[in-house]
This record gives structure tokens, sequence and C-alpha cells, in this order.
């Protein structure tokens, strides 16, 4: 991990947001969902205040709103179901423009559109504002397990490895003049998934002896240790505190 590796949802700033350490943000981000989570769904305003603690989270990181806004398009899965959940689900129903709604299903959904849009905006703005490899070096100081962290490290950097090997092999193809458009250029493609495997895994094995001649024994050396004040830990939980409160307030009221 000691090489820098940017990503695409990541925004390059300079906001007090950018500057924190990435396991206050990782903590953050998580006990911010968890206590979105916890808040039950008739409370509905509280998720409007809860959009709001993290469109001023965005402010102070200087994250447009188009930015967020075009990435929270990966939920649209999510919305689809939701969608279909007042038409499937059971129990008492209700016409609402000449529709037969289940109440249960209304419900249901606002729960996964309100809580899921929520969560998904807080994982962006934390992506939005901190690198993968800082991502590794949280995870590695909020003590998780180390393999995992070494896993999801190799992931990330060799997947844009494999990556790139596809588009060589793709504009290799073209340069012979070949064109897949139909089911008989399937047969070629297959022997390029077949080739891009044979690359890989061998790749792979290089790669794995030189980090042993290198001295690997299992664990990857920590070249940055990461670290957090008292007060870097104090503003980064500001978001989950407030978001506490609102909670509170919405079982209370």
């Amino acid at each position: 991990m000691g090489a820098g590796h940017a990503h695409k949802l990541y925004r390059h700033g300079h906001s007090s947001v950018h500057g924190l350490p990435p396991h206050t943000k990782l903590a953050a981000v998580f006990c911010f969902v968890i206590v979105v989570v916890s808040t039950p769904r008739e409370a509905m305003w509280t998720f409007a205040l809860y959009a709001v603690l993290l469109a001023a989270v965005a402010y102070a990181a200087g994250v447009p709103a188009g930015f967020l806004l075009k990435r929270l398009l990966i939920e649209v899965p999510f919305v689809a179901f939701a969608v279909l959940m007042p038409f499937v689900a059971q129990g008492e129903r209700v016409d609402v423009l000449g529709m037969s709604l289940s109440v249960n299903g209304l419900w249901g959904a606002w729960n996964v559109l309100a809580k899921g849009t929520l969560g998904v905006a807080a994982s962006v703005l934390l992506a939005s504002t901190t690198e993968l490899r800082e991502l590794l070096l949280g995870l590695q100081r909020l003590r998780l397990p180390p393999l995992l962290v070494q896993i999801a490290s190799f992931m990330i950097r060799y997947g844009d490895v494999i990556t790139d090997e596809m588009r060589r092999m793709k504009i290799a193809r073209e340069s012979r003049g070949f064109e897949a458009s139909g089911v008989k250029h399937w047969g070629v493609l297959a022997k390029s998934a077949g080739a891009l495997f044979i690359r890989s895994y061998e790749r792979g094995e290089r790669v794995h002896l030189a980090m042993v001649s290198r001295g690997y024994a299992g664990s990857m050396p920590v070249i940055d240790d990461v670290s957090a004040s008292r007060a870097q830990w104090s503003y980064a939980l500001t978001l989950p505190c407030a978001a506490l409160v609102v909670c509170l307030l919405g079982w209370m009221l």
C-alpha cells in the first residue's frame, strides 16, 4: 500500500474533511449509517434532517451537489425494488391514483428509499474525500483482520491491471479486423477470456514470487502509521452525534 491509487469517485480537495485521518471518517460513516437504520420509519421528518446534515458535510468538503447526485445513480436497482413493494406486499390496502397498493408495502418502500439513499450518500461522500490507499490504511488502523486488508488491496490494484490487459487484447483483436457482432463470435471472446485468466494467474504467481523474494511472510509492512488527535475525532464524530440526537427525538416525538 505504498503507492497512491486514485479512483473515479474521489474528488481532489484541501478541505477540513479531506484532511481528516481515514479511520475517523470510516468510523463516522459507519456510526451514521447505524443511527439512520435505527430510526423509526414513521418519523419522516428525521430523514430530512439527516439529509441536511449530509448536505452540510458536502458543503464543508467542497463536493458539488451535481457530483453527489450523479453518483447516487448507483442505487437505481434498489429504487426499482422499492417501487415494486407496494404492489406485491400483503396486508391492508389503499387506493392511490386508482391503484390498489399495500400500506405495509408503501412504508417498506419509503424505508428502503430513505435509509438506502442516505447510506449511499454518506458512502459517496466518504469515497469523494478519501483516496483508496487511505481507506485501506484506515481499515488497517481500525484493526480489520490484516488478511482482509491485503485481499482488498490486491483486488483494487490488480483489478486495474486486468482491465488494462483486457483493453490491450481488445485493441489487438480489432487491429486484426475482428468485430463481435453475433453469436458466431462468442467462441473468439471465450478464448480471449480463457487467455486473460491464464495471463492473470501467471502474473499473480510472478508477483507472489517477487514478494517472497523480498521478504514477504504473510503481512504487509506498515509504511504510514496514521493517527488522529482528539480534536480530529471530535470533528469527525460530529455527524453521527448530531444524527443520534435526531434519532432519539424521532423515537420520543
